[in-house]
């Protein structure tokens, strides 16, 4: 497993955010590593996604990751912004083959089989399981991981205080995707404070394992 996964699976949870004001970038991600997050997953859903990607990177205290990524022209930006990391909602062959071509750590989504072993070719250890309560949560994701023994999945989509336990008590997850203390409006209001508070509860609950 490469270090940025294994970053991620040492902090448990990565916020996954969607930020429409680059000026928010940096105040979040002061929050989150305040909190004891230092790390965000920030989506391309917005037109100030890039722009925030480079002021969380000149920021520099923070390990950054782009998602839903679904181009290869995503990651290039991604990588040159700043990004260690990619996650995706999908597999999209062209996106996983040019991560992993040029080294670059990708967590594709899956939801079947036929995407676990689409992935295996490529020889990934860590995928998404994405969206995670939509496709019937953690009995879905013990079903479909059972005959793949080394895999382990980061469940993404629904995922909130009250289900996260259950999710990382699983042997197969590696960490889990939530945007419940990093909500777009609680960033569009600039309620920071608010944040650094559901950031630091998520942290003591997943350490409570």
């Amino acid at each position: 497993m490469n270090t940025e996964l294994e970053k991620i699976e040492a902090i448990k949870v990565v916020p996954v955010v969607a930020i429409n004001n680059a000026a928010d970038a940096v105040p979040l991600a002061e929050a989150l590593v305040e909190g004891g997050l230092p790390c965000a997953e920030v989506t391309f859903r917005t037109d100030a996604a890039l722009e925030s990607m480079k002021a969380m990177a000149k920021f520099g205290k923070i390990q950054l990751g782009a998602g839903t990524v679904s181009k290869v022209e995503q990651v290039k930006a991604a990588v040159d912004a700043g990004c260690t990391f990619m996650v995706s909602p999908g597999f999209n062959p062209k996106v996983v083959d040019y991560c992993v071509s040029n080294g670059i750590p990708i967590c594709p989504g899956i939801t079947s089989p036929t995407d676990i072993e689409m992935a295996l070719d490529f020889d990934l250890e860590v995928l998404k399981f994405f969206p995670a309560e939509a496709f019937g949560g953690l009995n879905t994701l013990k079903a479909l991981s059972a005959p793949y023994g080394g895999i382990k999945f980061i469940p993404t989509g629904g995922i909130n205080e009250k289900n996260l336990l259950d999710y990382l008590r699983s042997p197969k997850v590696l960490a889990c995707g939530g945007s419940w203390m990093v909500k777009s409006e609680l960033i569009a209001d600039k309620k920071f404070n608010d944040i650094l508070t559901m950031t630091k509860q998520a942290v003591e609950l997943a350490d409570s394992i």
